[in-house]
Parts: C-alpha cells; structure tokens; sequence
C-alpha cells in the first residue's frame, strides 16, 4: 500500500523520529477521513495502516542548570552579537528553530508596554512573545543600528539558518566546557521547558509559554530528566559510599 511505503520512507530513508512520523501520518489519515465524510470516497485507505509507537519521554535532553547559565554568559561575552540573540531566543523564549532564524527586524514592536516579538509558529499562526530585559538587550545588539532584514545573520551577513546555528552553537558549548554528545537547537528549547518546571512554573503556564497544544508533550521534556536525577544508581553509589 502507498501509505505503508510512505511510512517506511519517512522511517527509513528521513530517518524521522516517531513522533515526527505520527504528525505526518494524522495528516494522511485526516485527509482520507474528509473524503470519506464528503462521499468521495467508500472508505478510509489509511484506516488500517500501523502507527509508529511515540515513546512517553523525549529522546532529546536539555542542559542543566549550571550548563545553561554557561552557555549564556559565554554567548553573552562572546565577540559574534548573533551568539548571544541565537541562545537568548532558543533557551530564553523558546522559540522552535526555524521561527528564531525565520525572525525579522520587522517583527520587532511594543504591545501595552511591553517590547513583543511577532512569531510565526507552526502552521503560519502568529503569537505575540514578550521580551524579557535580557533577551531584548541580546537582539539589540544583534540588531545593532540595522533597520530591516534578519535579526540573526550568519558569518556571510545574511539570514542565520538552522545549519549555521547548530555550529554556533557547538561551538558555544564547548567553549563553555559543556560536554554533549551532540549539541543542536531543539536542545535549548527543550531547557526552556524543564528550567521553567525547575522554577516552579505550573505545568499549565508552561504548556502555554511552549505553544504546547497538549500538555503530554510538555510532560514527555521533562520525564526523561527526572528519571535520570532520580536513577536508582545514584541512591546505591550514595549507600555504598564509605566503600568506593
């Protein structure tokens, strides 16, 4: 069946992770659905095919607390001004990947006295997000006395992609001394969520402040952190200690 080699291609050849393969399942099926609703159709085609299984914890983790206040002030002393809006954005706002390289000087305004950035998030919507002190200082000094164009640029002068702000941030973490086994954005979006939790935001707030449509994904950021601080090998090491 057409659907199933579809499925096989975005897991085999894209290499898409399970959640990503769902996403583009539902559009499939949701498709299928309207024509059988509308009688174009006697039946769904997708009705039967398989979905991949959604793990309950995210595969990706976020930093902890000292490597993100790392990562920040050496993005913040950093001589590239694009360092520090690149971290402020991913870490800070939470912004996805391509909404933070997709953001322009245009996008920039106030809204009841507070300094906005208009974002373009999934499927075109557009959110308001206010801009902390901080965060509003690292895009000035991005921004710097430009007027128009992209608020992050690449080494060339032009707009920052998701490829160059991987090396970016790379290169950030380990002049921070931070070691990962593979440092890319999503990364930063992903301590967004947990040192929200961490701060004793609600669930709730964070869920809204992520643009989560549904609170389990908030959840998925954070399970898996907590099942490493609370490893069961931490409490024999801690037991065994007088020994080792």
């Amino acid at each position: 069946m057409d659907i199933e080699r579809y499925v096989r291609w975005l897991q085999d050849v894209r290499r898409y992770q399970p959640s990503t393969v769902s996403r583009r399942l539902s559009v499939v099926v949701g498709f299928y659905r309207v024509c059988v609703i509308d009688a174009i159709l006697d039946h769904s085609p997708a009705d039967y095919v398989r979905r991949p299984t959604v793990p309950a914890e995210s595969p990706t983790l976020g930093l902890g607390h000292l490597q993100f206040e790392a990562l920040i002030t050496t993005a913040r002393l950093s001589t590239n001004p694009n360092d520090f809006a690149l971290v402020a954005l991913l870490g800070l706002l939470g912004l996805r990947i391509f909404e933070a390289c997709g953001a322009s000087i245009a996008d920039l305004g106030e809204e009841h006295g507070h300094r906005v950035l208009r974002v373009r998030g999934k499927r075109g919507k557009l959110v308001l997000v206010p801009l902390p002190p901080a965060v509003a200082r690292a895009i000035d000094r991005a921004v710097d006395d430009r007027t128009s164009g992209p608020i992050l640029r690449n080494t060339l002068g032009v707009r920052m992609d998701r490829h160059a702000a991987t090396r970016r941030l790379k290169h950030l973490a380990q002049a921070a001394g931070i070691r990962m086994p593979r440092m890319h954005p999503h990364m930063l979006r992903h301590t967004f969520v947990t040192t929200m939790l961490d701060a004793g935001v609600s669930l709730r707030a964070v869920q809204i402040a992520a643009r989560h449509a549904d609170s389990r994904t908030t959840m998925r950021y954070d399970r898996a952190r907590k099942n490493l601080d609370r490893h069961p090998n931490y409490i024999l090491a801690a037991y065994m200690a007088s020994g080792t």
